[in-house]
C-alpha cells in the first residue's frame, strides 16, 4: 500500500528536488522553475512557493520528476 503524501510547502518541495539533481533556473513572482540537465527523465517543474502544496500538484510534481511517494518523503528528512 502506498504512503500518503506529505503536506509540504513550495520551499520544501524544491529542497526535496534539489538534492537529486534539479536546480532553480529562474523565478517569476511566486512561481519557482526547477530543471534538471543531467538526467534526461526528469522534466522540467514548475513549483509554487505557497504554504501548502495541494495533493493534485505535488502528485504531478512528482510524477514529472520521475518519483514515488516513498522516495520524496525520504528525501524531505
Amino acid at each position: 500500500m502506498n504512503p500518503k503524501l506529505p503536506i509540504v510547502s513550495g520551499r520544501q518541495a524544491v529542497r526535496a528536488f534539489e538534492r537529486i539533481g534539479y536546480r532553480v533556473v529562474r523565478q517569476r513572482g511566486s512561481h519557482i522553475r526547477l530543471r534538471d540537465d543531467a538526467e534526461p527523465r526528469h522534466r522540467p517543474l514548475t513549483v509554487p512557493d505557497h504554504p501548502i502544496l495541494k495533493p493534485g500538484l505535488l502528485h504531478q510534481l512528482l510524477r514529472d520528476a520521475n518519483l514515488g511517494v516513498e522516495e520524496f518523503i525520504a528525501l524531505l528528512k
